[in-house]
């Protein structure tokens, strides 16, 4: 048995929305799911006529009299509720796309899917900012649903959880926060106990493909019951917006300098920009950087000009056209001799101007995996040292 406890590192700031969505779930199963369960439907309820026609649908098969009677004694009203309420492809409403996502079918149900939004939402959650990240979980909970419909076709039967809304919470992580670690709790009884620490993309990653990829295709694609095809829908559609939300961070045009982001500009000439950072005139060279688009940037300074220009954009608190000087200079030079130091000027920006530690995590461990120059590495262990003591549990360093 494999059980997430939980990642790191964290930002310091509640999470206030991942609480509330654990708080509405939990909320739904106490006040609805427990006491529904325990009491059986009204005697005529024309509700237990559609559900037997729909199991009858789903199996291919009349049912015999008694196996119908037999049904009907063991139903609670929760199932019928459920058989309302969940999201039923055959017979599509557009507010059971909502509901859906907070009914359980049981505490294991529920429990599992809370302890993966309270391990993974935090991050995300500081990442997107409150509004944007409860639409990000509605928005990929309803995009799982319809990806489920698209793969196992119009089922008569409900599908219900949260499991799909927070598999795009955990495709968001994916993309954003790879390098994160992950602790589990590896229970191989009795030959190994104890709890280890794994790259979050190998965890998402093993998640994806071992526990919901694998068993879809073994199931010929009707997933025997669990809803194999809204995880996998969910997570797409979460690793989707991330990757887009990466690469509008390198398109859009800062605007440190005033120049609004749709102002024409001229494209700059071969050599022109450089030799202005080259001259020390930097100022300029800023204005001119800033009114150009990401294509006309691409491989326009060399590796040092563009480290030259970040730098004294940052130092001068011009710190959204910086960061986007650090992130074109990675696009251009993923892996040049000046990349760990473009690394660290991204990370110590988000840690110390954007309030994003984990986000900064990622860039200062990638800078000590480049070979980086001393000053480098010694600006990014402080960096890591700093969101070091921000955790509530204390880093392995590096």
């Amino acid at each position: 048995m494999i059980l997430p406890l939980g990642d790191e590192p964290n930002p310091s700031s509640v999470p206030v929305v991942t609480y509330a969505l654990i708080l509405v779930n939990c909320a739904a199963y106490l006040f609805v799911t427990i006491p529904l369960s325990f009491v059986g439907p009204e005697p005529g309820d024309p509700v237990i006529v559609d559900y037997l026609n729909a199991l009858q649908q789903a199996m291919s098969r009349r049912l015999s009299p008694r196996a119908a009677d037999a049904i009907v004694g063991g139903l609670s009203q929760y199932d019928l509720f459920v058989f309302q309420w969940g999201f039923r492809p055959v017979a599509p409403r557009t507010i059971n796309l909502l509901t859906a996502m907070f009914l359980h079918a049981g505490f294991f149900h529920l429990a599992g899917n809370m302890l993966f939004l309270w391990i993974y939402g935090d991050n995300v959650e500081h990442r997107l900012g409150r509004a944007r990240y409860l639409a990000a979980y509605l928005g990929t909970g309803v995009a799982a649903t319809l990806f489920h419909l698209v793969v196992a076709g119009p089922s008569p039967l409900p599908l219900l959880g949260a499991s799909g809304a927070i598999s795009g919470v955990l495709g968001f992580y994916f993309v954003w926060f790879p390098r994160n670690r992950v602790r589990l709790w590896v229970m191989l009884f009795p030959f190994f106990m104890n709890v280890v620490h794994a790259p979050a993309r190998w965890v998402l990653g093993f998640y994806v493909i071992a526990d919901n990829l694998l068993p879809l295709l073994a199931t010929g694609g009707t997933g025997g019951g669990v809803a194999y095809g809204a995880h996998i829908g969910g997570f797409l559609g979460g690793v989707v917006v991330a990757w887009v939300a990466n690469r509008r961070t390198v398109l859009v045009r800062p605007t440190d300098f005033g120049t609004p982001p749709t102002a024409p500009v001229r494209c700059e000439t071969p050599g022109s920009l450089a030799a202005l950072v080259e001259d020390g005139d930097f100022e300029e060279a800023a204005r001119r950087y800033v009114g150009l688009s990401a294509r006309e940037t691409i491989n326009l300074l060399s590796e040092p000009q563009s480290l030259a220009l970040g730098n004294w954009m940052a130092a001068r608190g011009h710190i959204h056209a910086a960061l986007t000087v650090f992130q074109r200079h990675l696009r251009d030079h993923p892996v040049g001799a000046a990349s760990a130091d473009a690394h660290v000027g991204a990370g110590l920006l988000q840690l110390r101007a954007f309030g994003q530690p984990t986000a900064a995590y990622q860039h200062l461990v990638e800078a000590l995996e480049l070979n980086p120059s001393p000053r480098a590495e010694a600006l990014a262990r402080q960096g890591l040292a700093q969101i070091t003591a921000l955790q509530k549990f204390q880093l392995n360093s590096m």
